[in-house]
């Protein structure tokens, strides 16, 4: 009596099978192609001495203004993101920019300060309120619209970004309110 498939080739299916297995599953192991990083942030960079310079600045003057308006007390002088934060929210606005075909997507740094009575859950601490504070807002490329009366409405890019208000805000940043010995030095 005659099979329908001999041993021989059932072995030969059953390879062809396994290496076939072995190839979708290398592809799909291996990473998605990296997305190349612009270098175009080495022209701003600034040595630590320059940057002690601007910290110095803002402590003989405007930090003095706000020390003197809060009765002696500093306010706060720094502000901490860990970099995986940032990361995670670069990739966020990039993202969703591009699911909204926005360009040139960016991040607004505004200053800020937390109200006496601010939720708890909302600072990184409860002892932050009263303190200043920055938050990270995203921006893309301003958009507005062609001459309304036309049908159309063409979409025309301008110049300047504009706050994207449909994103979520990065906040709930370490901050240090100063200690009492000294606010001018930097650490």
């Amino acid at each position: 009596m005659k099979t329908l498939f001999s041993i021989k080739d059932l072995s030969s299916l059953f390879v062809v099978l396994i290496v076939s297995f072995c190839m979708l599953s290398c592809t799909r192991c291996s990473e998605p192609p990296k997305e190349p990083v612009s270098d175009s942030y080495k022209k701003k960079l600034i040595s630590y001495r320059e940057g002690r310079i601007l910290y110095d600045e803002y402590s003989r003057t405007n930090n003095a203004i706000l020390t003197k308006y809060r009765n002696g007390e500093p306010d706060s002088r720094w502000y901490w993101f860990s970099v995986e934060d940032l990361e995670g929210y670069i990739h966020y606005v990039k993202e969703t920019a591009k699911k909204q075909h926005l360009k040139t997507p960016g991040i607004r740094i505004y200053m800020g300060k937390y109200p006496m009575n601010h939720p708890r859950n909302k600072m990184a601490k409860p002892e932050y309120a009263g303190y200043q504070t920055i938050f990270l807002v995203p921006t893309a490329q301003g958009l507005k619209k062609d001459n309304p009366n036309v049908k159309s409405r063409a979409i025309i890019s301008t110049d300047e970004n504009k706050n994207l208000t449909d994103m979520e805000v990065l906040n709930m940043t370490n901050l240090a309110p100063p200690p009492k010995v000294s606010t001018a030095d930097m650490p």
